[in-house]
């Protein structure tokens, strides 16, 4: 009786299917999907078999397979290829990180080296002028040698003179004395007389400049070997506008006289960013017809000095700035236009209109830089002084 009992348990077994754990199921259906996707998708692969698949039979086989195969990888997730994954990824990281090691030593000493170019601006930003100056020689006029050294002597002298009369706009002390003191009636004998002669040198220089000026424009003496066109000159004063001192510390009053929401009332550290962005780009777009003619030397040491250079400075500087103080507020959403009709539109900070305003958990309304300002003394609302540090 014992023995009748254990055979019909075992055969009940055999025939009852073993519960497998609903995961392990899944992991086996999706190993099962993907090996079959991989059968349908083998006559894609084969060679010499491209003009059948092209026919209105694989015109029909494809209408049939592709749904298919697309359906199933979004339906079943894959995990059983994750450990196979995960063992590339650690046989690659142990080729990979060796070879990063040494490539960084060996570049160490070239990044010290660029980063001391970097900060001597005044020559990192000659050269950058010179070497596009020369880029636009070859794609703009490339049957004239000296043309971008006239292109940057005239841009350096219309410079001098605007540089020239924003100081005297901005001067304050128009006195040709210096005193010994700030409350002083007394004269310095010496500095009043070092500065009556550095501001006449200023002048007369400022004047000789000028007539210079107008004998080379205006009359066109000695501009022989000297023509360039309108694309050149206007590419070329662009590109300079956007890297001489002069040009880009009034950049920003531009940016904020133009009053763009997008920008958040942070103009200051927009503008680097924004003027870096333009250079690179126009630099990448004149390297492409040079690159089509074979100039591939010179095309390499553009993009090292005006597009690499440029942006790695940018990024180290400018754009490191900006992302920090972006990072700030970015941590709130921005306010719909029904929460900025609740507030009547106004800032609860600086009590100006508000177009484009952040939100706080609180729902408190502010310009993004006001709350910024705000955050900079205090992790509290300005309002309600909850507390809005994230963490």
């Amino acid at each position: 009786m014992g023995m009748i009992t254990r055979v019909r348990a075992r055969l009940q077994s055999i025939n009852t299917p073993t519960k497998l754990d609903p995961r392990i199921q899944d992991e086996k259906t999706a190993q099962t999907v993907c090996l079959l996707s991989v059968v349908l998708l083998l006559p894609y692969f084969a060679r010499g078999h491209a003009s059948v698949l092209v026919s209105s039979v694989g015109i029909a086989y494809s209408c049939l397979v592709l749904p298919m195969v697309i359906s199933a990888n979004y339906k079943y997730s894959v995990n059983g290829l994750r450990p196979m994954v995960l063992n590339i990824k650690d046989k690659c990281d142990f080729i990979i990180k060796p070879i990063t090691a040494f490539a960084w030593r060996v570049y160490a000493p070239l990044d010290r080296t660029e980063k001391l170019f970097m900060k001597m601006t005044n020559i990192f930003t000659m050269v950058n002028q010179l070497v596009f100056f020369m880029l636009c020689d070859r794609v703009l006029v490339p049957g004239q040698r000296v043309t971008c050294l006239y292109s940057l002597m005239f841009y350096n002298v219309i410079a001098y003179c605007v540089s020239y009369i924003k100081e005297l706009i901005d001067k304050e002390d128009w006195s040709p004395y210096v005193t010994m003191t700030e409350h002083s009636n007394i004269k310095h004998l010496a500095m009043s007389a070092t500065k009556i002669v550095l501001e006449w040198t200023k002048a007369v220089t400022f004047i000789i400049t000028v007539v210079f000026m107008l004998l080379v424009f205006g009359l066109e003496q000695g501009l022989e070997h000297y023509h360039p066109t309108s694309i050149y000159t206007a590419v070329t004063w662009f590109y300079y506008m956007a890297t001489e001192k002069v040009f880009v510390d009034n950049f920003p009053s531009l940016l904020l006289f133009l009053q763009l929401n997008v920008l958040e009332s942070l103009e200051i550290l927009w503008a680097p960013v924004i003027l870096r962005t333009f250079t690179i780009a126009l630099t990448l777009l004149l390297s492409i017809p040079l690159i089509a003619y074979g100039q591939y030397r010179f095309v390499f040491t553009v993009l090292y000095l005006n597009a690499f250079l440029r942006s790695k400075e940018m990024v180290l500087n400018s754009l490191r700035i900006l992302n920090n103080e972006r990072a700030v507020i970015n941590q709130y959403r921005y306010a719909t236009s029904d929460e900025l009709a609740a507030f009547d539109d106004v800032c609860a900070v600086c009590l100006s209109p508000m177009r484009l305003a952040r939100i706080t958990p609180c729902h408190h309304i502010f310009h993004g830089d006001c709350l910024r300002q705000c955050l900079k003394a205090s992790d509290n609302c300005p309002i309600c002084k909850r507390e809005l540090k994230f963490d």
